[in-house]
């Protein structure tokens, strides 16, 4: 019986490629156990299914779906920029500017700060 080697991460080649294919394609669990080397009968379905629920291919999937996520995230905070300084409406413009000063950590309060209370009285007299 072959020895299966194990990344580094302790996943093995076939486990990554499941959550590689998994995370690029969109496809199915099905389709993805195929394309990742798993028996192409149901119990390689089966099998894929219960891999993808081990803790360490658990965190490989959620590192892979945000790695992705920050790449998609670039060309929107583009055209945030872009619609800051080149959109025809004012309004347009000022709603991307606040979108981009509040995820820079510019945000506005969101309620009116209350000043301390004095006791102020005025005494107007009128002879």
């Amino acid at each position: 019986m072959a020895k299966t080697m194990k990344g580094q991460d302790g996943l093995t080649h076939k486990q990554r490629l499941l959550v590689d294919t998994l995370v690029t394609s969109g496809c199915t669990i099905t389709e993805a156990a195929k394309k990742a080397g798993y028996s192409n009968k149901e119990s390689g379905r089966v099998i894929a299914s219960r891999t993808l629920r081990i803790p360490k291919v658990q965190e490989y999937y959620r590192q892979q779906v945000a790695e992705l996520g920050l790449l998609g995230s670039i060309p929107a905070v583009k055209t945030l920029v872009r619609l800051s300084t080149e959109a025809k409406s004012d309004y347009v413009k000022l709603e991307a500017s606040k979108d981009i000063l509040d995820r820079s950590g510019f945000k506005a309060p969101s309620s009116v700060q209350n000043l301390p209370s004095t006791n102020l009285s005025i005494k107007i007299d009128i002879d």
